[in-house]
């Protein structure tokens, strides 16, 4: 039996709405699908253009909780989820920050992420459910992420999240959604209805991944975990990231590759420390205090330690 009040809610959805364009999909050739998903894609970066306030608002929120110790939350379900729960795990290889610091939460858990987990998006105290099992706080910030805007688990871990003191933030397709009306910020994404009617993984979902994108790097670059376009706070843990890790060093200073892993490997792969070392001839204790006196930012250390000589 379906649900009326549902089903009214889904007709006023933007991203339900059927594309004029792509009215006969079933009768295109493969090249004339993609052609026509390609052209549709074009769209997305200039409804991304038009609310860049609203996510450079959401940044300068999210850096402010990263110094008083809080975290970067998403939370989500089905492909929002997984978008969120993906930006996470990015963080920590990406940026060397710890794996707590940025935290994605999907209704349904981890089993959700490779298959849909029946009735997990529909409860609203699941959503608060799971956000308590974390110990929200006041001092982090959550962003709940819906396509339509009207998710349920998303709604009541928004309201949660509120009562908790914390920083809100709506993503969503729909500007005049549930959640982007209760949320203290709201980026709203006009893409457009998708070419497949109601497969919100499309143009939505990339749109969901470059604002996600733009929140979790800017919000890094600002704390300091980049040197120029550099990440210099990379974790080398595998073969490639010990490469790129020694890259960056030679990027950075125009040493030789030789010179570069000596320096890496004296400092453990950090690869900051290594950039300072090179570049100012300090010694390692040195260098790592005046690191930490400047809060690790890299280019700060490099012109204090100049100014000094």
């Amino acid at each position: 039996m379906h649900d009326q009040s549902l089903l009214n809610s889904l007709t006023k959805l933007i991203s339900e709405e059927r594309n004029a364009k792509s009215m006969h999909l079933d009768q295109l050739s493969a090249l004339d699908i993609v052609t026509l998903m390609n052209q549709e894609d074009n769209t997305v970066a200039q409804a991304i253009e038009k609310i860049l306030p609203d996510i450079a608002q959401t940044i300068t929120q999210v850096v402010k909780a990263f110094q008083q110790g809080g975290r970067l939350i998403y939370i989500g379900a089905g492909t929002s989820g997984r978008l969120g729960v993906l930006d996470a795990s990015e963080c920590p290889p990406t940026f060397g920050v710890a794996d707590t610091m940025v935290v994605g939460i999907i209704a349904g858990g981890a089993k959700a992420l490779q298959s849909a987990v029946e009735g997990a998006e529909d409860s609203e105290l699941m959503g608060e459910h799971d956000l308590k099992q974390i110990d929200l706080n006041h001092k982090d910030i959550v962003i709940g992420i819906a396509v339509s805007g009207r998710t349920p688990y998303v709604i009541g871990a928004l309201n949660y999240a509120k009562r908790t003191g914390c920083v809100t933030v709506a993503l969503s397709c729909n500007p005049t959604s549930i959640i982007a009306q209760q949320a203290d910020i709201a980026i709203s994404p006009i893409v457009g209805p998708e070419v497949l009617t109601g497969s919100t993984r499309l143009k939505s979902g990339t749109a969901q991944k470059l604002v996600l994108n733009m929140v979790s790097t800017a919000s890094m670059v600002l704390i300091g975990k980049t040197y120029q376009n550099l990440m210099v706070d990379v974790k080398a843990t595998n073969k490639k990231l010990i490469a790129r890790a020694i890259r960056i060093v030679v990027q950075a200073t125009n040493c030789l590759p030789q010179e570069a892993q000596a320096r890496l490997v004296e400092t453990q792969f950090d690869v900051k420390l290594a950039i300072l070392m090179q570049l100012t001839q300090l010694d390692i204790d040195s260098a790592r205090r005046l690191l930490k006196q400047k809060q690790g930012f890299l280019g700060v250390a490099l012109t204090t330690a100049s100014a000094d000589v």
